[in-house]
């Protein structure tokens, strides 16, 4: 599943083809994603407004289209390129944006989990985005949010930091980094992590997200960035996929568990349960 490094490679990515362009027309090939894009009423709203700007909260993309927002969210396979008008459809492209610049943004979602909506209002009261917790690269996530969220949780830290009411858009592989960069097991409970592991866990949930970004993310089965181009932060994995492989810090072999119907990987070495 695309994971925030991966949403802000993207967001980066389409910034510089799309911002303060004017949409020419809107085509739909598929509506049926995780939830119905509502075509009629961004076909009515779209062309010939231009799109204002592009940020990001969690996972989700939000465009700024002068008269409303597309919310655009990755799902588990989906992607955004940017490529000239006259490009022919790949299988699996079911959404498009025609710019008067030439270019087209499209949305590829083989498993279509991805979504495509419309907020005439403000997008961070829509009911997807409001309860998301703050951004986890900025000043308001910090030690005391993260353990004031957990301090009387007893449920493992690896599920609470994939969260998106604790930690905006870490999934699974930046968990898996992250935890490990603070030699914290992915099974302690969170009531039992100080104040103290607190700053070493957000400090290294920020560090992993930092240059994971900076990598461009990871090169997922499905996912590329707006130019057609797969990241490589899967080249610096300390323990995501490394299953029996020795841990670069201690060389005792990386452990694969399967927790909460996830792929854990840690180091018994340096990541204890205490």
């Amino acid at each position: 599943m695309p994971e925030l490094p991966e949403v802000e490679t993207t967001r980066r990515g389409i910034e510089r083809h799309i911002t303060h362009k004017t949409i020419d027309k809107v085509c739909c090939q598929r509506q049926d994603l995780r939830w119905p894009i509502p075509f009629g009423t961004i076909k009515n709203n779209l062309p010939g407004k231009k799109i204002i700007a592009i940020s990001r909260r969690g996972k989700y993309l939000l465009l700024n289209c002068e008269v409303g927002w597309l919310i655009i969210h990755l799902g588990m396979s989906g992607s955004l390129r940017v490529v000239p008008m006259n490009s022919k459809r790949k299988l699996h492209d079911h959404f498009e944006l025609f710019m008067d610049s030439g270019l087209v943004l499209r949305l590829n979602d083989p498993r279509r989990f991805g979504a495509v909506l419309w907020e005439p209002e403000d997008p961070l009261a829509h009911r997807l985005i409001k309860l998301i917790a703050p951004e986890p690269l900025g000043n308001q996530f910090n030690r005391d949010w993260l353990f004031n969220k957990i301090k009387r949780r007893q449920a493992s830290i690896k599920p609470l930091i994939m969260n998106n009411e604790i930690v905006a858009g870490v999934g699974n592989i930046y968990a898996n980094e992250s935890l490990f960069k603070a030699k914290i097991h992915p099974l302690l409970p969170g009531e039992k992590l100080t104040k103290e592991r607190c700053q070493i866990l957000v400090k290294a949930i920020k560090e992993t997200l930092r240059s994971a970004i900076k990598c461009g993310g990871s090169s997922l089965k499905d996912y590329v960035n707006a130019d057609g181009i797969p990241g490589y932060f899967q080249q610096n994995y300390n323990v995501y996929n490394r299953e029996k492989l020795p841990c670069k810090k201690c060389e005792s072999n990386i452990i694969k568990k399967t927790y909460f119907q996830r792929a854990t990987y840690f180091c018994k070495n340096c990541q204890k349960i205490n």
